[in-house]
């Protein structure tokens, strides 16, 4: 099955409906995009939040049909364990709900938004869940030659290009950098940005580069 690769502004306008579904006024004001709530309000998806691997090299998956998951037990290190799991629940790992993790947690519920919202028939025709991973395990399957990885290494990308697209509004960063820029109290203006966004550094700073700003 071919998986369908989308150019920037399809993305773009895929992002701006996800969030005008919710509050349209939110493309006209620099803010954080309310990315939880738009996934429970918007598209009845249930976030709960497990241990998903010991080692942390999943942080979400996302669920598209009735099935049954690996969980571990961080209790006594019991480790993993079987659950059943409804379709249409998204799964954060807990270890995000630490506040220093916060930019992470709200890219990663982006992530799994956005494999819910562009890969769900692609997943539903393999009878497969998603799983958002860390960088180190993204890379990983970059350097593996066999096509399903490839694939997938594309699907993962795909869903972070659509995750920074979400929380970082094109229409609306353009008119924050533009002001950050022009106001001299502000030194480091992609940590301003991130602040603003509720987003890591990291993030915003490849927002920008994407859009060509320089800093």
């Amino acid at each position: 099955m071919t998986y369908n690769y989308r150019q920037d502004e399809t993305l773009e306008a895929i992002a701006r409906n996800v969030i005008s579904q919710y509050d349209q006024t939110l493309l006209y004001k620099p803010c954080a995009i309310p990315v939880d709530d738009i996934i429970e309000q918007v598209y009845g998806l249930r976030l709960e939040f497990l241990y998903i691997r010991k080692n942390g090299r999943i942080l979400g998956e996302t669920i598209f049909e009735d099935t049954t998951i690996a969980i571990y037990e961080t209790v006594d290190d019991e480790g993993y364990k079987f659950i059943p799991v409804q379709a249409g629940t998204i799964i954060i790992d807990a270890s995000l709900l630490h506040k220093r993790s916060y930019g992470r947690f709200r890219f990663t519920c982006a992530h799994e938004l956005a494999h819910w919202v562009i890969d769900r028939f692609y997943f539903l025709q393999l009878g497969q869940t998603a799983a958002a991973m860390t960088t180190e395990t993204a890379k990983d399957m970059t350097r593996k030659s066999n096509k399903s990885s490839d694939v997938s290494a594309i699907i993962e990308r795909q869903a972070n290009r659509m995750a920074s697209r979400i929380l970082m509004p094109k229409c609306t960063l353009k008119m924050a950098f533009h002001s950050a820029r022009g106001d001299r109290r502000i030194t480091d203006i992609a940590a301003y940005l991130a602040s603003l966004y509720s987003v890591s550094k990291q993030a915003m700073k490849i927002r920008l580069e994407e859009m060509g700003f320089v800093y």
